[in-house]
Parts: structure tokens; sequence; C-alpha cells
């Protein structure tokens, strides 16, 4: 990689180096910092450029306990239907729950349909779903990327994606905003654990001369 430009290396060095960290101290995030994040995510590409994500800061520690805790509740309901232990379940949600209010900044990522285009034909519609889908995505890789270079640890749980009503209710939030994901963030309190990645031959299929 010594041949690619110096910016490249960098950027390259820098998606590297990004770890998901889940313990942070308890300082606050700088608003200044938390606008960087969101400034990052908003310049990511999106279908038709219609940016159809929706972001909620949760900086209030109260909030973040009551979104855990009904998240919580709602993740016991599904577990329990599976006939999972309920030592298990007890487990999970503890898990879960200390995560998420351990965290001094969580950020809910949504979607938004509503300027998306609209078809007559479900399979059209379907493919402009994903395509919004898609770009919540990448708008929450750019929000993980800009953690780690302001030096904060960052962590996206999908949690949100197995409850959208529940979070929703707890937030207050408008009817066509459909929770994606949850992004944590924070000072980080723990080394990030390196895991290895799989060559790019085992994934990658090339066309050409």
């Amino acid at each position: 990689m010594e041949s690619l430009p110096a910016p490249a290396r960098a950027l390259l060095e820098l998606i590297r180096a990004r770890r998901s960290i889940r313990r942070y101290h308890p300082d606050p995030i700088p608003r200044s910092w938390v606008t960087a994040l969101l400034e990052g995510a908003r310049w990511a590409p999106s279908a038709h450029n219609r940016q159809p994500w929706r972001f909620v800061v949760v900086e209030d520690p109260g909030v973040r306990a009551r979104l855990a805790q009904a998240m919580g509740e709602r993740l016991k309901e599904d577990r329990r239907r599976e006939g999972v232990p309920e030592e298990q379940i007890i487990q999970e949600i503890t898990r879960s729950y200390e995560r998420i209010v351990s965290a001094p900044l969580a950020i809910v990522v949504c979607l938004s349909m509503a300027e998306m285009d609209r078809y007559p034909d479900e399979r059209r519609q379907a493919a402009e779903r994903a395509m919004a889908v898609q770009s919540v995505a990448m708008a929450g890789q750019n929000m993980l990327l800009m953690a780690h270079a302001l030096g904060l640890g960052a962590c996206w749980i999908c949690a949100p994606l197995f409850c959208p009503e529940t979070v929703r209710e707890v937030l207050g939030l408008p009817a066509d905003w459909e929770p994606q994901g949850m992004i944590l963030a924070g000072f980080p309190a723990e080394p990030p654990r390196a895991k290895p990645r799989r060559p790019i031959e085992m994934f990658t299929l090339w066309i050409g001369p």
C-alpha cells in the first residue's frame, strides 16, 4: 500500500484501526464533537440525494435508562416466547442495559421514507426502501469513522431494529421515523480488540483482463 497517495494511506489506516468499543468513561462528549459526528453523517451518499436519515441525540441519562429498560422488556418477551432459559434472558438484558446507560452518548439512527419515490408495484417499492436503508447505513458508517478520528470509542447496536415501536414511543418520534440502530459513544475505557478480516480473495470476484 506504500504506492498509495498519502491521504489514501491515512484514510485506510483510520479504517483499519477502527474497532467497536463498548465500555466508556463517564465524561461527557463536547457538543462540538457531537455536531461533528452529525456533520460527518450528513455528507454520506444517499439515494436520489434524499438523505433519508434521521438522528435522535440522547444525552439525558434518564432518557437512556428508560429506553434501555423498555427495550429490555421487549427483548424479555421475545426470548421467553423462544423458550430461552430465564437466567440467560436476564444476562442478555442486563448486558444490554448496562451498555446503554453507561455510554455518555447514544444516537438513535432512523430511516424516513417520507421523501423517497413511490412506485405502484411491490418490486420497485422494495428496491426503493432498500436504497433508503443503504443510505442510512452509510451515514452511520461515516459517524463511526468520525468518532474514531476524534479518539472516541463507539459501537453500533441493532436492538432498536427489533423493537421500533418501543423506541418510537419512549422517544416520542414522528410516525415516519423508523429506528434502525443506535450508536453508543464515549471516551474509551477499554483497549480495542483486534479481530481478523478474511483475505480479499475470499469474497471478491474479478471480471476483466
